[in-house]
């Protein structure tokens, strides 16, 4: 059978995702949370990057009660800008129809944070990632490669993949965590 390209891959990924019910979806985001919230690394992180769902991502959303700084990126041009949120804050639009920090939230910069949650379309058992294509998160694990921060992907079982077709500046993650796995590379 022949290897799918990343277009392909992510077409059928995001189908299978939209898919899953309002149930599904959210009892397996809630299994992946309860993994999370297991994990020593997360309990000792301070500041954690994290996103919002968007088109049936993993629902982080229990996790964001934990006594953490948050920061949630906003798209500027072709970079991610991180920004401080905490429950009950003001969120806006941004230009992909994910929520974002208002423009007027403390800033963050990534390489001060403990723990990075990267969104994922699928990811593979090697520890790389398959993102919708912008290269944005390409660009900030890129930028953090000497850097020790954690990064894990967030992904559901059906997209942890044996193996994804990578470019060269296609970064590894540190961990993969599904409803039933959680992966350390």
């Amino acid at each position: 059978m022949p290897q799918l390209d990343k277009s392909a891959l992510r077409h059928q990924i995001l189908y299978q995702r939209k898919s899953l019910s309002t149930t599904e979806w959210q009892e397996k985001s809630s299994l992946i949370c309860d993994r999370l919230k297991e994990k020593t690394l997360v309990r000792e992180a301070k500041t954690i990057l994290a996103y919002f769902s968007f088109r049936q991502e993993v629902d982080l959303a229990p996790l964001f009660n934990l006594n953490k700084h948050w920061g949630f990126p906003r798209c500027v041009g072709k970079s991610l800008e991180w920004h401080s949120w905490q429950p009950g804050e003001e969120l806006q639009l941004g230009k992909y129809g994910i929520k974002e920090p208002l423009t007027t939230a403390p800033r963050i910069t990534p390489a001060t944070t403990d723990l990075i949650l990267v969104p994922t379309v699928a990811c593979d058992q090697q520890g790389y990632r398959l993102g919708y294509g912008g290269g944005f998160y390409d660009r900030l694990l890129g930028s953090l490669t000497s850097s020790r921060i954690t990064t894990i992907g967030i992904v559901f079982d059906f997209a942890y993949l044996v193996e994804l077709p990578t470019d060269p500046w296609d970064v590894k993650l540190n961990s993969i965590c599904t409803e039933t796995k959680f992966d350390v590379y």
